[in-house]
């Protein structure tokens, strides 16, 4: 693929940020509370998104976010996003969480995500997105095997919509 007008490299989207893991981010197990990490990849991912359309966007879907190894207190944490895949409005960025241990310097992978958000328009409707361009081994890895996530997706909200239709929206209190 070449760089048009149109479209846009996975590097113009990248964001890092890495941060300490301090007591209030640990758990019983005194490891990273997985609903913080959990905040710390949608925070990245937005700007990600921004990045790549310019324009307001929202989030439309989180997939599982597979936490691989425990982030412990005397870990940094480096999470790193991109979007790696393009619809018409919409945006696949990919998180990817690396904890160092500051002591011995070993890194791992500890978790990833893949996020989807929606270019808008100042009025709120779908805004369309520029297409992206993977350069590295990682990022073709990535674009390439978009469509079967996409696919994925489409099943998962497919059922989630038929399970929304036999859900009670009663206050539990009135049953």
């Amino acid at each position: 693929m070449n760089v048009t007008p149109n479209t846009k490299t996975c590097r113009e989207s990248k964001v890092i940020k890495t941060g300490r893991v301090f007591p209030e981010d640990t758990n019983n197990h005194n490891t990273m509370f997985g609903g913080k990490l959990m905040r710390d990849i949608d925070d990245v991912a937005s700007i990600s998104a921004a990045r790549h359309c310019r324009c307001e966007c929202v989030t439309a879907s989180t997939d599982s976010v597979d936490f691989l190894e425990p982030i412990r207190k005397t870990d940094s944490v480096c999470l790193e996003s991109h979007v790696t895949w393009t619809g018409r409005s919409s945006m696949e960025v990919f998180v990817k969480v690396v904890a160092e241990d500051l002591r011995t310097g070993t890194r791992r992978v500890a978790a990833h995500s893949f996020l989807t958000f929606v270019g808008l328009k100042d009025d709120g409707t779908p805004a369309e997105v520029p297409d992206v361009v993977p350069e590295s081994d990682e990022e073709l890895y990535l674009h390439n095997s978009a469509p079967a996530r996409i696919q994925i997706r489409q099943e998962r909200r497919a059922h989630s919509k038929e399970l929304a239709k036999i859900l009670d929206e009663n206050k539990p209190w009135d049953n």
